[in-house]
């Protein structure tokens, strides 16, 4: 039972939003053909990353908590996680809209996207020599600097109220894979590149780490949905 703990990590974080897709309130299963290929893209960049980090020994996966399928030296199941993470919070994002869309999409988000983007760089500056920080804050920085002054969507408001509440079963999926309540880590971290600071066992870099990985996937959702949107007459 010890090696599905992975495993079941990701079944139970997106069973439940999976199934309320069908919901008829919600109807979120009639945009997975817009969240597939936004969450295949995403999932191919950061899979280039996660590969080239466990390589380099940034982090590693406890053989005791995997079933032992590997690809591209990556358990299947950490694989599995760039499916299910996102998914649960496109699906949250989603039921916000459903549910405020009007009232997130009209407040301004200069203020947090320049204090999120100055906090990035000072982190960057000061932790430029750890490859988990640096890298981290190189692509957190850039997709915000390129949001909110470039992009600028209406739905920013939207991804960050999402990201807001979405950061509380986040941390606790994520507390699982760092160690939380096991006997030990199914993610391990090397301390040498890493800031140090974590919540509980969770490295603080991967609070900006999971918006990176939202941020990118509601960007080209959103694009990919424009374009469902348009082949179905809706405007």
């Amino acid at each position: 039972m010890k090696h599905y703990t992975y495993l079941l990590v990701n079944l139970f974080s997106v069973l439940v939003p999976f199934l309320c897709s069908f919901h008829p309130k919600l109807m979120f299963w009639k945009n997975v053909k817009a969240f597939l290929p936004a969450n295949i893209i995403t999932t191919v960049l950061f899979l280039v990353w996660d590969v080239w980090f466990t390589e380099k020994g940034v982090w590693g996966f406890n053989p005791d908590y995997v079933l032992g399928v590997f690809i591209w030296g990556l358990p299947i199941e950490e694989i599995l996680f760039f499916l299910c993470i996102p998914y649960a919070c496109l699906f949250s994002y989603h039921c916000f809209g459903v549910w405020k869309e009007q009232a997130l999409r009209s407040y301004s988000t200069k203020a947090i996207s320049f204090i999120l983007m100055l906090f990035g760089v000072v982190m960057l500056f000061c932790f430029y020599h750890k490859m988990y920080p640096m890298m981290n804050f190189v692509v957190f920085v850039l997709l915000i600097s390129y949001l909110a002054f470039i992009k600028k969507p209406n739905w920013l408001g939207q991804f960050y109220f999402t990201y807001l509440i979405m950061i509380i079963p986040f941390l606790i999926v994520n507390g699982v894979l760092t160690g939380t309540g096991l006997e030990a880590p199914i993610v391990w971290y090397n301390s040498n590149e890493i800031i140090g600071l974590r919540i509980k066992t969770i490295p603080f870099e991967d609070v900006f780490y999971g918006m990176s990985l939202i941020g990118l996937n509601i960007l080209l959702y959103e694009g990919f949905l424009l374009r469902l949107k348009a082949s179905r007459g809706v405007s």
